[in-house]
């Protein structure tokens, strides 16, 4: 069975000129296993880390706010790894950053610079959905797949992968894995807009994110979302697309929760 497996492996990373790069890019090698247990190691280096990732202690309901909203998004018929991954939301308490991310297996972190940057609930969680795609298309394993090549995939076949704690940590510094292409950034945009849907979220509110990113970009505050979210104006065009083929919903209080979330901001440290 493993000399079948293996087989498998070499044909797949072989034959690759033949079925194209662009198929290449939808395999995925690694099991789910391999996303949960990344995202583990993840949160623990980060959590060692508080020099880089100083998370936010003592301010309880600042976390359970901003999770109540990922909770809402995670009730989504569209979310598919709810029941496998954490999904678990921490603040870092840096003013400096406007940035989110999320590992594999959905630990997702949220900066204080990006609470206090965004000006209504919709907004946010726009951005958080966007971060859980990341999770839920599995778009880190994805990239160790395509980064490996066939040396790695024998390895997997043969069960002699790499320990997943040294491949954390080194994910971790600079936070590699989390640098995405245009394509992910797009599919992150687009079902993010599905998520919300579902939701009492007005689904576009993340383009209100982008246009004050755009007006407001003074290149260090955003230095570390613009390098791991590249915002051409692809992105743009194509949040534009799907509120268009959505009908235009119209954005106002009822969906975007601008009055509660100033009210929320004012608490913030």
């Amino acid at each position: 069975m493993a000399k079948h497996i293996q087989f498998l492996f070499v044909l797949i990373f072989v034959s690759g000129a033949s079925i194209g790069c662009s198929t290449l890019m939808h395999i995925n090698i690694f099991p789910i296993s391999k996303d949960i247990d990344l995202g583990k190691q993840m949160d623990q280096e980060i959590r060692k880390d508080p020099k880089n990732y100083p998370i936010l202690e003592n301010r309880p309901e600042i976390k359970e706010y901003v999770e109540s909203i990922g909770k809402i998004i995670l009730a989504s018929p569209d979310i598919q790894y709810r029941n496998q991954f954490a999904y678990q939301f921490e603040i870092i308490k840096d003013d400096s950053t406007v940035n989110a991310f999320c590992t594999p297996g959905g630990y997702v972190y949220v900066y204080t610079g990006l609470l206090k940057f965004v000006d209504n609930e919709a907004t946010l969680a726009g951005v958080l959905a966007h971060e859980i795609v990341h999770a839920e298309k599995r778009h880190s394993t994805n990239k160790m797949t395509t980064q490996s090549g066939l040396q790695t995939a024998i390895g997997l076949a043969s069960e002699k992968i790499g320990e997943t704690g040294t491949q954390a940590a080194s994910a971790v510094a600079g936070l590699g894995l989390l640098k995405f292409n245009r394509t992910e950034e797009s599919e992150a945009d687009t079902y993010s807009f599905k998520y919300l849907k579902s939701t009492k979220y007005y689904p576009g509110a993340i383009r209100f994110f982008f246009e004050k990113i755009g007006v407001n970009q003074k290149g260090g505050m955003f230095e570390r979302l613009l390098s791991t979210h590249p915002l051409p104006q692809d992105r743009f065009d194509n949040v534009n697309k799907l509120l268009s083929v959505a009908g235009n919903p119209q954005s106002n209080e009822k969906n975007l929760f601008a009055e509660r979330y100033q009210a929320f901001k004012r608490t913030l440290p």
